[in-house]
Formats: C-alpha cells, structure tokens, sequence
C-alpha cells in the first residue's frame, strides 16, 4: 500500500515537472550517474561528451541539468544565449575542485613544452588554461592530436596512468582521483571476480591501474553500453558509479550486470522535488564569466571538431 502511494506521489510529481517544462519552454538534460527517476523526466540522457553535443544543438530557452556543476558551465559556455539551471548547487566535483589554476600554471611552467590536455570533469577556469579538453571517450585521440611529446593531463591521476599505456608520449599527471573510483583496488575486484567467473569486467578508466589490469573492456561511460551490446558474452561486472550498472540492465536487458562500485554522491544530490523547484523559481542559473568562458571555448571546441 505505502509503495502503491509513493508511486503515485512520483507519477504526479512527473506530470508536474512536465507541465513546467513546456510551460518554461525547458529542456532536462541528465546524465547517466542520475537516479533513475531522473530518467523518466529527462529529454535526453548521456554522458559527457553526449551531453556537450546536445547543450549546443538546444533550441529551448531554459537548460535544466540533471547532473554537477562542471556539466552544468560547459553546457552555458557552449550555449551562452540559454538559461542553464542545476537543480542543486551543491552537486559539484570532488576531482574537479582538486585541480585549480594555480597547480596548474605550476605544471606548465615545470614543463614548458608540454601541451595540456584537460579532462572536462574540471571547473571552467581550469578549462580556459588548457590546449584541448577530453572526456573518457575520447582522450587517447585528444593526446594523439596535439604536437607536444609531453602532455599534462589533468586532473585525474589513474586516466593518465592508462593513457600513459597507450600513447609513447610522455604523459605528466596531475594528482587528483575520483573518489568512487580510485577507492576500489584490484584485490577486492579479484575477490569479486571468484563469484561470477564467467563475467567479463568492464571499468571506468578513472579506476586505478590494478582494476584496469584485470578487466576485459576499459571504457568511457557510453562506451560501456556498446561493449556490453558487442561482446558476446552474456555477463558483466560493472566498475563504474553504481547508477551506470542499473542503466545497463534497462537498456541491454538480455544481459546479467553485476555491480561492483561505489555511489556518487554528487550525482545523486539531484531529485524530483528538486526539478520542481529549478523550474519553478528558475534556480540554481549557471554563470561563467564572459572572458572564461571564450577561452574555455576554444578548448572545448577542438575537441568537439574531433570527436
């Protein structure tokens, strides 16, 4: 009974938030990590490289971003004309606010011919002191496109570890990690591994170096999706957020995922009520400042051109 009434609070909540939509002439824009109940409201569900591409083609003049901070200013840099509202302002980056500008300028003074490669899980000002930026899909061809033989790559530690495997330039870290991520190890995967032994693993190269060494698939976040629809095998252990193994079992449901992970909080700070409110009070608006985000453009657009 009380499960049949919160279904129905949710239902209407829904109808709701779609009413404003259209009243608003909104967009939801949510990415993957998202609760599901995020989904059902969602105009379009991606990663974010899916959801950059998307914020530029946006012809409604309000943005609701279903997602952190950082996803949030990318998509007003690429659209500044549109009105970008997330949901919580408290939904940020724990990796993103570990880099900054100064640490940074650090680097590239330490190695003056290195070009810089910044993964978009970064905050805008640190995207507008960079060469290129990257997302997990595509960062291998991000590194290979610029000249330099050395590349600063922030800010996660473990990607550029992988990328380091990959590319016979030199790659030069920047020491910040995601928390969800780096905090698994290939000992407990092993251990994990023991119980479905006819699994094929497939991780989020934000992972550290020992998970990577025992999976089958390292794979950006859409990635995943078209590896665990291509590979003929019929089981999955899912190193990522926990929100992407529920999404794999919507959208490939003829396969079994295991979910060996741990939650975002940040990605989960975003809710129903939470919609309601953006479109109903227009907050929380996304702002970045205009001579930021030129530069930041710049960056972003190389890597869009390529991709």
């Amino acid at each position: 009974m009380i499960e049949r009434m919160k279904q129905t609070d949710i239902a209407i909540q829904i109808e709701r938030i779609l009413e404003l939509k259209k009243e608003n002439n909104a967009i939801i824009l949510v990415h993957n990590y998202q609760d599901p109940e995020i989904y059902k409201i969602g105009d379009f569900i991606g990663d974010s490289l899916e959801l950059s591409r998307k914020a530029m083609e946006v012809e409604e003049e309000v943005i609701i971003f279903c997602g952190v901070k950082f996803m949030a200013e990318t998509a007003k840099i690429l659209n500044p004309s549109k009105r970008v509202i997330l949901p919580n302002l408290e939904a940020g980056c724990s990796m993103a606010d570990m880099s900054d500008v100064p640490g940074l300028m650090k680097l590239k003074a330490e190695h003056p011919n290195a070009g810089v490669v910044c993964y978009i899980n970064t905050n805008a000002d640190v995207k507008a002191e960079s060469d290129i930026i990257c997302t997990s899909a595509n960062a291998i061809k991000m590194v290979e496109s610029l000249p330099n033989d050395e590349i600063i790559f922030l800010p996660d530690k473990n990607m550029a570890a992988y990328l380091q495997t990959k590319t016979k330039k030199k790659i030069i870290p920047y020491e910040a990690y995601c928390y969800i991520h780096n905090a698994l190890d290939g000992d407990m995967l092993r251990d994990f591994k023991s119980r479905y032994p006819k699994a094929e693993v497939i991780s989020h190269p934000e992972s550290p170096p020992d998970v990577l060494a025992l999976s089958e698939h390292v794979r950006g976040t859409s990635g995943m999706i078209k590896a665990a629809i291509e590979s003929d095998a019929k089981e999955f252990i899912m190193v990522t957020e926990c929100g992407m193994a529920q999404k794999l079992r919507d959208d490939v449901p003829n396969k079994i995922f295991h979910s060996f992970c741990n939650i975002c909080s940040y990605m989960k700070m975003t809710n129903l009520f939470l919609v309601e409110r953006a479109l109903t009070k227009m907050q929380y608006e996304i702002f970045v400042p205009e001579d930021v985000a030129a530069k930041a453009k710049i960056a972003i657009d190389r890597m869009l051109k390529l991709s």
